[in-house]
């Protein structure tokens, strides 16, 4: 930690500000955060923003600009009930990864917070966004403001030419594969989204062309088809299999018309913007609470906080990094907040005063004393799984109380299998990363075959992780918006990665059966 500063005049002595307070304190937030932790951010964009606009953003994935739809709409209605109730309270900032970065701040926080909201988010997640390797391969901070101005005019403007029950029909479906519309293991783009964009642009004055793609994919003679097996020819040419399905229906649908390819293009665009989040919560929010927990340290060690804004300021620090206990009613699971600001914290711990069992588990950070270096490594290289698979501590499992329990559906009784000792660390540990995998939060679901020459049924199959096959009535309700996009059968299969088994079969759905939309 860098040597206390000479004391200075506290920041100020209120809660009342104004927009030259909040600059004020932004100065003396980025001395501190450049200065002392090598933050290395993309120029800041604040923005005051009231309640109902934060709820308006909560709406529309906190996103500054986008296009209109039914379900953004009922979001914000059931929000707004549960915040006018008293229910839910709101967000104290939301914050874009955009270049510039914008963070909107409520006009209702005390200045406390506003300095601390501009820590954490105009600083720490700044920062994370900006150098974290999964964002900088999969996300075009330069082009998504503008991306995104593209997408509601053209959603606007198909919804002038078409109707809006066309346009929401498409985003009905698109939306329920959102996340299943996104490349997740290949670097997916060579071009930016300003070129995606002019690309979109000069496409549109083609529409007429639309099914060329489609008709070139149908085999030229039969020389062609007296060759090798047609099952695996036909997977070839249409580069079976594919995870992406969005995609695929935008590249292959045959009764799609251009318009409608496009608007796939734009949720599959949006969807993978949000991808390295999914990856990332742990870590960001980590991020972005160690930063504004050690700047706003160093502030009142300064002198300027004063001991009633720093105690307003732990409150809220406290608030944010709470655990409830597994039988207690706030109980959802594992606080990302309190996860990652507790693992950073303890590198700083073992860098500077490490135990016999940090170097035992840990030699390569024990007694290092560059902490700040090991975060900012964390932060760059790392993502949930492999950050908690790396840096996860034995006393962190224990402050915790973590452990591990085989849950066998065929057996009466729980049975805790991993415990407080070195085993179980390593246990707690795996399982615990595993559990931060995208890979088994969300079904690999794939498309592995369509005869376009016969029936054209799209064949789908499920690859099941750990037994835990697809929900029902979910799986129906999506294949149903699937039907609809494609235009003929669809079928799904679950099955056993490890052997090919069929788990779990579904009737095919047909594009007859109705899509639920607003209204319907």
């Amino acid at each position: 930690m860098a040597p206390n500063a000479a004391a200075q005049q506290p920041l100020f002595t209120g809660s009342d500000w104004d927009y030259r307070d909040v600059m004020r304190v932004y100065d003396a937030v980025a001395e501190i955060a450049h200065g002392e932790l090598g933050l290395d951010t993309y120029p800041n964009q604040i923005e005051v923003i009231d309640s109902e606009q934060m709820l308006d953003a909560y709406a529309s994935m906190g996103l500054p600009l986008f296009y209109r739809h039914w379900s953004f709409g009922k979001q914000f209605a059931r929000d707004e009930m549960l915040y006018r109730k008293g229910y839910t309270g709101l967000a104290y900032e939301i914050v874009i990864n955009s270049k510039p970065c914008i963070s909107y701040i409520m006009e209702e926080n005390t200045l406390t917070m506003q300095t601390l909201v501009v820590a954490h988010a105009a600083f720490g997640h700044n920062h994370f966004f900006k150098n974290n390797r999964l964002f900088q391969e999969w996300t075009d901070a330069d082009g998504i403001l503008d991306y995104l101005d593209f997408a509601k005019g053209y959603i606007a403007e198909c919804e002038e030419r078409y109707g809006v029950r066309a346009v929401e029909r498409v985003l009905d479906a698109a939306h329920a594969l959102m996340s299943q519309g996104v490349h997740r293991y290949p670097k997916p783009r060579a071009r930016s989204l300003r070129e995606e964009r002019d690309r979109e642009i000069e496409r549109a004055r083609f529409a007429e062309q639309s099914y060329n793609d489609l008709w070139r994919t149908v085999p030229g003679g039969a020389e062609a088809e007296a060759e090798g097996d047609p099952v695996e020819r036909r997977m070839q040419r249409l580069g079976l299999p594919e995870e992406n399905l969005l995609y695929f229906l935008e590249k292959r649908a045959p009764r799609l018309a251009h318009w409608q390819r496009e608007v796939l293009r734009i949720v599959r665009n949006i969807a993978q913007y949000f991808y390295p989040q999914k990856q990332t919560k742990v870590m960001n929010e980590g991020c972005a609470t160690a930063v504004h927990y050690y700047v706003m340290n160093r502030l009142h060690e300064r002198g300027q906080l004063t001991d009633g804004a720093f105690l307003e300021c732990l409150h809220n620090h406290t608030s944010v990094i709470f655990q409830p206990g597994f039988d207690d009613r706030r109980f959802s699971g594992i606080n990302p907040y309190a996860l990652g600001f507790a693992i950073l914290q303890d590198i700083q711990r073992m860098a500077t005063a490490p135990t016999d069992e940090d170097r035992r588990w840990f030699p390569d950070i024990a007694g290092c004393g560059d902490w700040v270096g090991v975060w900012q490594e964390a932060w760059r290289e790392y993502r949930d799984e492999s950050f908690i698979l790396q840096f996860l501590s034995p006393k962190v499992i224990r402050d915790f109380r973590l452990f591990r329990v085989h849950d066998d559906a065929q057996a009466p009784e729980l049975v805790v299998d991993a415990i407080h000792d070195d085993p179980g660390y390593r246990e707690v540990r795996r399982s615990l990363a595993r559990r931060h995998d995208i890979a088994r939060q969300e079904p690999d679901i794939q498309v592995v075959d369509v005869d376009l020459e016969g029936d054209r049924m799209l064949v789908l199959e499920h690859r099941v992780v750990d037994g835990a096959t697809l929900e029902r009535s979910d799986a129906l309700a999506v294949l149903r918006h699937l039907a609809d996009l494609w235009g003929y059968d669809v079928k799904l299969y679950e099955v056993a990665p490890e052997t090919g088994r069929v788990l779990n079969e579904y009737p095919a759905v047909s594009p007859e059966a109705p899509v639920g939309g607003a209204g319907e």
